[in-house]
């Protein structure tokens, strides 16, 4: 766009945007009208009632002072007497309110000026909408993008139209970010910054980063012939994925793995390590309880199903790898499964026994 443009451009611009760009011609005129009144009350220093109307035609632009009619005049600025005012038009009566076109010097070079910027603006208003729309509909998806910042705890990627941005809340703990590294994560959200800027919020920490990941790399969960019930994490650390299958002829655990545990090594390699117990979800929750202690062996289970309570018993020799190291097993068990668990050894649960016993006994007596 020239740095002047004449109203015949600038109606042809209009119509380009509403055309390609969707933004309405109406919307366009009415803030160019709104930026003009702006510019010549600063160019100007006025303190009039002014209003400006652009010609939908033409394009050109009218300024007006709109003057009220008054008997005896206490401010030229604003008001107007009634015989100047029939002048203009001989219908006016007091209390009625006149337009007086006005012509500032320079005025056209500050019009056409102040609509170029306008348009600008709208333009990069647009296509700010556009982008973020193509990445609010992406929620939930993974994206790559190369890191371009990574210092007081924030990572900013290059996605390619706009940045993303990852929280320290939304890194994985065990995880080193380097400029120029190559990384995906999860749109876990997109929102309008400043100025109206789509910001993408990346997270690699959350359990729906995991879940997508075993989408991307297992054809049977893509195609929902295997579901994935529930994710439980300590990012960095640990993942407990629950699949299913209602086709008895598919394991869904074996799929997940894959031969040789190709397939969970791919997702274990985009993780740098971390480790992910895959178990099979059943409906019976002692079963499911059982399972997502896993690598633990459970002797028993004992449910108490209004409470979502679970008393588990181990065999002694298994009570630390079922509570796992500051409790990480039990506690990703419990979130995976949605159930409160108590794991007891065999011993433990014997002396509670007795104990119990002999309480009732004493009782008794």
């Amino acid at each position: 766009m020239k740095e002047a443009i004449d109203n015949k451009e600038l109606i042809l611009a209009i119509d380009e945007l509403e055309k390609e760009k969707g933004i309405k011609k109406e919307y366009l005129m009415e803030s160019i009208e709104s930026a003009l009144l702006t510019a010549y009350k600063r160019n100007f220093n006025s303190q009039e009632n002014v209003k400006v109307v652009m010609d939908k035609e033409t394009g050109a632009s009218h300024l007006y002072s709109v003057k009220e009619i008054v008997e005896q005049v206490e401010d030229p600025t604003l008001q107007i007497s009634l015989v100047d005012a029939q002048k203009i038009n001989k219908t006016l009566q007091i209390g009625d309110n006149v337009d007086i076109e006005l012509v500032p010097k320079n005025f056209g070079r500050i019009a056409a000026q102040t609509a170029k910027q306008v348009i600008i603006q709208k333009l990069r208003e647009a296509e700010r909408e556009v982008i973020y729309s193509e990445y609010h509909d992406r929620k939930g998806e993974i994206v790559s993008g190369i890191i371009q910042k990574a210092d007081k705890g924030i990572v900013v990627m290059d996605l390619g139209k706009l940045e993303g941005v990852m929280p320290a809340k939304e890194q994985i703990p065990t995880e080193t970010y380097h400029v120029n590294d190559k990384i995906k994560g999860y749109i876990a959200d997109v929102e309008k910054g400043a100025k109206g800027a789509p910001q993408v919020i990346i997270s690699r920490a959350c359990p729906d980063f995991v879940r997508k990941l075993f989408e991307f790399e297992i054809p049977e969960i893509y195609e929902g012939v295997i579901e994935i019930k529930s994710v439980s994490r300590d990012p960095g650390y640990r993942s407990k994925v629950a699949v299913y299958s209602p086709n008895e002829n598919i394991d869904p655990v074996g799929s997940c793995v894959g031969q040789k545990g190709v397939r969970i090594q791919n997702i274990i390699n985009e993780l740098h390590g971390e480790k992910i117990d895959v178990i099979e979800w059943n409906e019976d929750p002692a079963i499911y309880i059982s399972a997502a202690l896993l690598p633990a062996q459970v002797m028993a289970v004992d449910i108490k199903e209004e409470e979502k309570f679970a008393q588990v018993i181990v065999p002694d020799d298994q009570l630390s790898l079922a509570i796992g190291k500051s409790g990480q097993n039990a506690r990703l068990a419990a979130k995976l499964t949605g159930w409160k668990i108590d794991i007891k050894s065999e011993t433990q649960f014997r002396e509670m026994l007795m104990k119990k016993q002999e309480e009732m006994e004493s009782e008794e007596e």
